[in-house]
């Protein structure tokens, strides 16, 4: 089965996702929060996914940056809709820095390099990375 992970934010939700067997972390869509459900529910419909990984944000003192609070009404809003999935938290200082890194680094043009969806999009992908690499 698959995981899914968010990279939360009030203008847009950065979401990435596993391969069936888990061993790739593929940038799958950026989803206004509004949305956010109706989008799960349809995919939920064609692939099986075994739990939800969000981004928590934190700031260099361990704190809970501004944004918790959104992240954590985003964390009772997926545990209320889908209550028999299971959501973890994960770190999720640096990965806009290294999403951005990253993009700068493939050879895009400036255009594309500004693209904050992109941004978002890859910054999912590094959770999960993130994610998968801790279970092994």
């Amino acid at each position: 089965m698959r995981v899914m992970a968010f990279d939360y934010g009030t203008k847009r939700i950065g979401i990435a996702v596993t391969d069936p067997l888990q061993i790739i972390a593929t940038g799958l869509d950026n989803i206004h929060p509004n949305n956010i459900i109706e989008f799960l529910k349809k995919y939920l419909q064609t692939e099986q996914v075994e739990r939800f990984i969000v981004g928590e944000p934190k700031q260099m003192d361990n704190t809970p940056s501004q944004s918790a609070p959104h992240v954590k009404g985003f964390v009772n809003l997926l545990k209320k809709t889908f209550p028999e999935m299971p959501v973890e938290m994960v770190d999720e200082r640096f990965t806009s820095k290294m999403a951005s890194a990253t993009i700068a680094q493939s050879g895009m043009n400036k255009k594309n390099r500004q693209n904050k969806e992109l941004v978002d999009t890859i910054s999912a992908v590094i959770l999960l990375q993130s994610w998968m690499e801790r279970k092994i």
